[in-house]
């Protein structure tokens, strides 16, 4: 089926909306008849009268009705899309991101901190789960996944994961929990721990700890919400293994406050991409920056 002709559709836009074939045929400097010879051709290629005489007044049809909704629709469009590219001087441009639902809000302010109010950068932002991520990277609906577990490699992926940090992981808790700076054995078994679930890597880094330690810890909750994590360890639930940097604000302020004693553990960060034809240079700068 051939395509519509745009400029036929626009010749029966401008008339409609004047509601006079010669008056807009003098504005668009075309003769009454060859404007009236480009609207036949749309009406043929609708197969539907668009405008009906009524004495010297044109008067749409319902055809024609339905015809400029789609027409105004169109148009309009355009008019957008001539003044998104004319501002500046340059289009903007679009960063899709998608970050795994739990991961840590704070890590992925910084790494998009490079573009982050950029006159000319409009960031897309999706969370979810990690195979919703990835499906939605392989149709080329986002750009990046941001996640803390990177997906398996196989012969049939077109995956690309980039290790962009490693975090460290400490154990982060309210002021009187330190009191008297006890030992990190101490602390571990004198306090309730809020964990990350059993699938995640910080935690069995975790459990290999309290292993060599003879130490079986008083578990207050198990977690894979790193915002939820971070809120329990501000009720003072527990102590919380957590990297610093998802309650940097907490720490800061002294509402919360990290243990000197190291454990040893680190949290491993990942950007998600494929191959594409036409890489993004915001993603590139971005990929660069966390490098």
């Amino acid at each position: 089926m051939p395509d519509m002709n745009y400029n036929h559709l626009r010749y029966f836009w401008a008339v409609a909306h004047d509601g006079n074939l010669t008056r807009t045929a003098g504005k668009l400097n075309l003769s009454q008849s060859a404007l009236s010879v480009q609207i036949k051709k749309l009406e043929d290629r609708l197969g539907h009268a668009l405008f009906e005489r009524r004495g010297r007044q044109l008067h749409l049809t319902e055809a024609g009705r339905i015809t400029l909704d789609y027409a105004d629709t169109i148009f309009d469009a355009g008019k957008d899309l001539l003044g998104t590219l004319s501002q500046r001087g340059r289009p903007r441009q679009v960063l899709r991101v998608g970050a795994l639902a739990t991961l840590s809000r704070n890590f992925q302010i910084e790494f998009l901190r490079p573009v982050l109010g950029l006159a000319d950068v409009e960031l897309v932002l999706r969370s979810g789960t990690l195979v919703e991520l990835l499906q939605s990277l392989e149709t080329l609906s986002l750009d990046v996944v941001l996640t803390n577990r990177a997906p398996a490699h196989d012969v049939m992926s077109n995956f690309m994961s980039q290790p962009i940090s490693d975090q460290p992981v400490s154990l982060i808790g309210t002021p009187a929990r330190f009191e008297g700076d006890p030992p990190l054995a101490t602390l571990l078994r004198d306090n309730p721990i809020i964990l990350p679930t059993e699938d995640s890597p910080v935690r069995a880094g975790f459990d290999r700890l309290c292993a060599r330690q003879d130490i079986n810890p008083t578990i207050a909750a198990e977690v894979d919400d790193v915002a939820m994590m971070r809120l329990l360890t501000r009720e003072n639930i527990g102590l919380g293994v957590l990297p610093p940097i998802a309650v940097q604000n907490e720490l800061q302020s002294g509402m919360l406050i990290e243990s000197q004693h190291q454990m040893g553990l680190s949290e491993s960060f990942h950007a998600v991409t494929v191959a594409r034809k036409f890489p993004n240079p915001l993603l590139e700068t971005l990929l660069q920056n966390a490098r």
